[in-house]
């Protein structure tokens, strides 16, 4: 039986060694699960546990994936029935003393405190990464903090107060605002004969309690302090002597006078744990450089980590303004600066030289020996300050810029981000107050609309604080108009805005009227009418002074804020045009490298003025449609009703092979709408007969069947109406209208040989197979899917080949052969995992469970099936496996199980409108 640890990295142990091979995403799932056991968590619930509200397109799918990866990981180890499927959900059910963490909590129940603290191997969930993991972790730090405070209380009362001082000064050392830990070490002290360490250790707590949360110690604390100063006899142990007199030391030496020119320190100071810990984490770097966009927060987080920082650098703590990004003001020379800088060392004017050079010589000299923190606040780049760096000495410098500071040599750089939903919050409830907890939903938008913005969050909240009639909604309303928020920040923005180039200024511009999320150097190159080389320039321009953002590799975006300020001062010169003509011609490329059996169908497309970046492979043109396909669908909405047509046609294989359904029906509902304003019947029918399809593929079946039924009556050419035919067969072959299947597909079959439509001939005999098989005549059916399959291989078309693979293992077990229809099914399913078709590889995964006469297997099956079928949004493949689950968990004696899935099957099928609805009913009937 596995063991999982969350009490330091996310384990499986199987034998005493960590299970290898389960990837961090999948251990974060798997911990979620975990520390939820034995209740139902929802899909929703996993999704926004891993990724907040910042959840990708892809977030349903990746839980799905990560499920079934642990679900592999577990059986592998033993451990496959840890976790369950629920209809509303998943379920963790570790045996007892199989997690760490619930052992743990088991542990302390009993009192078994150090046995508890012994199962602790570093910081809770210490390798793994997701939006819950923090929260969780300051969670565990707790509880693990609280037991040990259990442990010295008893240790105290057992007079073992010399054995703890080490462990337990490092405890307090770690945690320095924790006053019941701090209150047991000044015990301990005092107990152990060292009364003016014990004093020592309450100032201490004192200092850091007032320095970071403004706060003075709570009354027991304060009674432990007087009694401990008083030598109190209550102290000490029972039977315990007077400790013997300490011999002063005598007088401590005089303090070096201090000298601090740091600003105010906020009190709402809120977040930034991870930068407080990286600056106070005494690295070598004796300069670090604070960059990040406009509004972020640099100088409040230089400022605030100088005053906690400010006890180790005793020389003083300075502060310079260098004014390069303040409206209206030029920004301070360096000799200026160190002049400045020199004076608050309290080097007499007089004795300060004239020149850069000597200043310089001078600002190292007065260093070497000191330990002085400065904060250079507002530098424009490198050569701005670099004349201001110490030299060899125990200085810390603090340096601020809108610009990544890449070729100061020797620096340490943090570049920071927006903040988290938490700090934001909590940034947020520091300034307004009560009125921010009574409203957590309101907050949670006002932060998205604010875009997590530090300065934006204040300028909101300070609006909400000094208006008491407001609520919270009613400020999110407001700023739902993004021009109220850019009448507080657009005056930052503007000053990094003018400090670009006159070229960085126009891309920056142009990039305000990208419909899409983000943007590669080849469309920026489109959209400016410049060469790639130059718009990728452009962009590493923009990304080092921070006026764009980079998630991953070779992708540019904007915050939120900084888009609607580019938007606002943008005039397009055609440039979203250029955008979208290149989104044509790529995607075009791109479908020849990945769809060769359908090059014919896009012949027709214009070839492009200029040349396309080429694509090299059909992995690359997955990517690259994959890394744009939002990008595309976007343009299409908000970009110029032009070429529309064509880009519809260009997207259609790769939509529908990748289940890409709702982006389909966007875009080719955007279609027909401009083909029915033009006139364009050719057009027109095209779209009706994709809208058709997908809609068909959706499970849609009512709107399938009014658009196919329009398609038929709008379609000239053979191809489309052939479409359209199939369309109406397979609708009539689900509802089990098997003369009209019949009708539907013959028709659709001469339309395809007489337009020598290959793909369209081979999908048709497909389906017609089923028809047939239907209708007792299995030799006929056979006959078409042989037909079908070596016409699909003909033309190379892998996705086809699968789906009559599927039909064949259909066919097969209906003629008793099972066998052989499972190696069919395993063959497609294989097919489909090969192209990334989760949709069809649920098929086959139904057809594998119906083919075997083990419940236990069929299970495991219609289980896997599910998991596909619902990241894919298939509902047929859904309800089937519903269907599959409730008749396997019968066949075990597993009823209750089996109404359940019946019954979510029923809702399925009933939904869908097919007669397996009246199965399903009665198979509930029969179960109940």
């Amino acid at each position: 039986m596995p063991r999982f640890t969350l009490l330091g990295p996310v384990q499986v142990i199987v034998d005493g060694a960590p299970l290898a091979g389960v990837a961090p995403r999948h251990r974060a799932v798997l911990a979620y699960l975990l520390l939820n056991a034995g209740r139902v968590v929802s899909i929703e619930r996993l999704i926004e546990a891993m990724w907040g509200y910042d959840q990708p397109d892809t977030a349903r799918s990746q839980v799905h994936a990560s499920i079934t990866a642990i679900r592999k990981a577990l059986r592998g180890a033993g451990g496959g029935e840890l976790l369950e499927t629920r209809a509303g959900g998943y379920v963790a059910n570790p045996a007892p003393g199989q997690v760490d963490a619930q052992e743990f909590t088991e542990l302390v129940a009993a009192g078994e405190l150090r046995r508890a603290l012994e199962l602790w191997n570093g910081e809770a969930l210490e390798d793994v990464h997701a939006n819950y993991v923090a929260g969780a972790r300051d969670l565990w730090h707790d509880r693990r903090l609280s037991a040990y405070e259990r442990l010295v209380e008893a240790e105290l009362a057992a007079g073992r107060h010399g054995d703890l001082l080490d462990e337990l000064a490092a405890q307090v050392a770690a945690n320095p605002i924790r006053e019941r830990l701090t209150g047991h070490l000044v015990l301990a002290l005092h107990r152990s004969g060292r009364q003016a360490d014990a004093l020592a250790a309450a100032r201490a707590y004192r200092a850091a309690l007032a320095e970071e949360q403004g706060l003075d110690p709570g009354h027991a604390f304060t009674e432990l302090e007087r009694a401990v100063l008083a030598d109190d006899p209550a102290l000490r142990l029972p039977g315990a002597a007077t400790p013997p007199a300490v011999q002063p030391a005598g007088p401590p030496p005089p303090a070096a006078p201090r000298r601090s020119f740091l600003p105010y320190d906020i009190p709402d100071f809120s977040g930034r744990a991870t930068e407080l810990e990286r600056l106070a984490g005494g690295h070598e770097a004796t300069v670090v450089t604070i960059d990040g966009m406009a509004g972020i927060g640099k100088t409040t987080l230089a400022v605030h980590a100088a005053h906690r920082l400010a006890g180790r650098y005793p020389d003083g703590q300075l502060f310079l303004d260098l004014q390069a990004h303040t409206a209206g003001r030029t920004p301070v020379d360096p000799s200026a600066a160190l002049e400045s800088l020199l004076r608050q060392l309290g080097v007499p004017a007089d004795l300060i030289p004239a020149t850069l050079a000597e200043r310089s010589a001078l600002w190292r000299a007065e260093l070497a020996g000191r330990r002085v923190l400065a904060v250079l606040d507002n530098a424009l780049d490198t050569d701005h300050v670099r004349p201001l760096l110490p030299g060899l000495s125990d200085t810390l410098v603090l340096i601020t810029s809108r610009r990544r500071l890449v070729d100061l040599d020797g620096a340490h750089a943090l570049s920071v981000d927006v903040l988290t939903a938490g700090d934001g919050a909590e940034l947020f409830g520091r300034i307004v107050g009560e009125r921010a907890h009574d409203e957590p939903d309101a907050v949670r938008e006002v932060l998205e609309l604010c875009g997590h913005l530090p300065l934006a969050i204040r300028i909101s909240a300070a609006r909400l604080q000094h208006r008491p009639r407001w609520s919270v909604s009613y400020l999110a309303g407001r700023l739902r108009d993004r021009r109220r928020l850019l009448d507080g920040v657009s005056a930052a923005f503007t000053v990094s805005y003018e400090q670009l180039s006159t070229a960085e200024q126009h891309m920056f511009r142009l990039l305000g009227l990208v419909p899409g999320r983000d943007i590669d150097a080849c469309g920026a190159a489109a959209l400016a009418g410049v060469p790639e080389d130059e718009a990728e320039d452009l962009l590493e321009g923009l990304l080092d002074a921070h006026m764009l953002l980079q998630y991953e590799p070779g992708r540019y975006t904007f915050h939120d804020l900084l888009r609607e300020h580019a938007r606002s001062i943008a005039d397009d010169d055609g440039a979203v045009l250029r955008l979208l003509v290149y989104y044509l011609h790529r995607a075009r490329a791109a479908m020849d490298r990945l769809f060769p059996d359908s090059v014919v169908q896009r012949e027709g497309i214009p070839q492009p003025a200029s040349p396309v970046p080429p694509v090299g492979s059909p992995e690359e043109a997955l990517a690259w449609l994959d890394a744009e396909r939002s990008n595309i669908i976007a343009a299409a909405v908000h970009g110029p009703e032009i070429c529309l047509g064509l880009l519809g046609l260009t997207m259609r294989p790769y939509l529908d092979r990748y289940v890409h359904h709702d982006d389909a029906v966007t875009l080719h509902t955007l279609v027909l709408q401009r083909s029915r304003k033009l006139g364009d019947r050719a057009v027109q029918a095209r779209a009706l007969t994709d809208l058709a399809w997908t809609h068909w593929r959706r499970g849609e079946y009512g709107q399938a069947e009014e658009y196919a039924g329009q398609a038929l009556e709008a379609c000239e050419e053979a191809s489309e109406r052939a479409r359209a035919l199939l369309t109406l067969g397979n609708l009539a072959l689900r509802r089990r209208h098997d003369a009209q299947a019949e009708q539907y597909l013959k028709r659709a079959l001469d339309l395809t040989r007489i337009g020598t439509d290959t793909w369209g001939e081979a999908h048709v005999l497909g389906i017609l197979a089923l028809v047939l098989d239907r209708a007792g005549r299995p030799d006929d059916a056979r006959r078409h899917l042989d037909l079908a399959l070596a016409l699909h291989r003909k033309i190379g078309n892998p996705a086809g080949e699968a789906l009559i693979l599927n039909h064949l293992g259909v066919v097969l077990r209906h003629q008793g052969l099972p066998d052989q229809a499972r190696t069919r099914h395993e063959q497609a399913a294989a097919l489909y995992r090969k192209i990334g078709n989760p949709a069809g590889e649920a098929t086959a995964l139904n057809g594998l469970a119906e083919a075997t006469g083990d419940p236990g297997r069929a299970i495991e099956e219609h289980t896997a099936a599910l998991t596909l079928s619902r990241a894919s949004r298939n509902r047929p493949e859904q309800a089937r496996a519903h269907d599959g689950l409730a008749r396997a968990h019968l066949a075990l004696g597993h009823s209750a199980q089996a109404r359940e899935h019946g019954r979510l099957a029923l809702d399925l099928y009933g939904q869908l409108g097919v007669p397996e609805a009246d199965e399903v009913r009665a198979f509930l009937e029969h179960a109940g």
